[in-house]
């Protein structure tokens, strides 16, 4: 953390440097991701891994320590949090330690603490490529690809809540029944039909913008579903060939004013009636099988691990 030291006169103005306060959180409930099988295999956009590692980049709990310098938390308040390479160790673990700016409480209702353990790593990345990166607005024509994953799932609701109309791409009839109940307008099986076309008789230029979060061949079809001029957005490791005209963003996790981005979210969260779909859930103890429940994939929704 960055303060400015001053003293008298504008000479001694000095940038120092401070250890960011910190936080132990009572874990209730951590998300468990596709990225924690990743980091598991070796895997860090963030540089080299060293084992033994603590995995779990969210998840939600009890403060039940705070230093002398955090302000905007006390004993016993329900938080939720993400912690991306921390030092300290992640969420599958009974008490973690992370930096205050990456702790918020989470709006009660619609969450609880199970629920909220699911949202900060999905819930910050579907809003990010919705309202950040493809800025939809009121009226305009959005398709969601991969749309019964953890992300995809609340960024129906959050597109929705915007006023778009949605086309979800999901798969098998759980996963469109899924996405269907959760607002989309149209829904398509993406392994069984045809999605481009599908998107003209929705949209008849296009769509205006696409937020892709599948993966494979289909995801250069995504851009056959684009009108001319129209926006692109996706996470990590998915990088499409775009063609000419295509505004197209990468999400990428930040803690960069994160406290802001959370109230952002809290506020999306309450007007959106949020509801967070849970695929399963597991005892701290049966980390290893929700990992091998990841493997297999088809996953609607998002897992998480009970750890109280």
């Amino acid at each position: 953390m960055a303060r400015i030291v001053f003293g008298a006169g504008y000479r001694v103005l000095t940038l120092e440097e401070l250890p960011v306060p910190e936080l132990e959180i009572a874990v209730h409930t951590a998300g468990v991701g596709g990225w924690d099988a990743d980091i598991r295999e070796g895997w860090n956009p963030g540089g080299r891994i060293r084992f033994p590692l603590v995995l779990g980049r969210d998840g939600s709990g009890t403060i039940a320590q705070a230093g002398s310098r955090v302000r905007r938390f006390k004993m016993g308040d329900q938080v939720y949090s993400y912690s991306w390479n921390n030092p300290k160790g992640g969420f599958y673990a009974q008490y973690v330690v992370v930096s205050a700016e990456l702790v918020a409480p989470f709006p009660q209702p619609p969450l609880d603490l199970e629920h909220a353990g699911a949202v900060p790593t999905t819930g910050l990345t579907a809003l990010q490529g919705i309202a950040d990166h493809l800025d939809v607005q009121t009226g305009e024509h959005v398709m969601i690809h991969g749309a019964s994953g953890a992300v995809g799932t609340l960024a129906i609701q959050f597109a929705k809540e915007r006023g778009a109309k949605v086309l979800a791409v999901a798969s098998g009839r759980d996963g469109t029944a899924l996405v269907r109940r959760l607002g989309a307008d149209v829904v398509v099986d993406g392994h069984r039909d045809d999605f481009v076309v599908a998107t003209f008789k929705f949209a008849l230029k296009g769509v205006d913008a696409v937020l892709v979060l599948g993966n494979g061949d289909s995801v250069l079809r995504c851009l056959d579903a684009l009108r001319q001029g129209g926006r692109l957005a996706y996470p990590n490791g998915v990088a499409p060939t775009l063609k000419k005209g295509t505004v197209c963003e990468s999400l990428h996790m930040t803690r960069k004013l994160a406290f802001r981005e959370f109230e952002k979210l809290n506020r999306t969260v309450r007007k959106a009636n949020l509801q967070v779909p849970i695929a399963a859930e597991f005892n701290l103890d049966l980390a290893a099988e929700a990992h091998r429940r990841i493997d297999q994939g088809h996953v609607l929704g998002k897992i998480v691990l009970l750890v109280r």
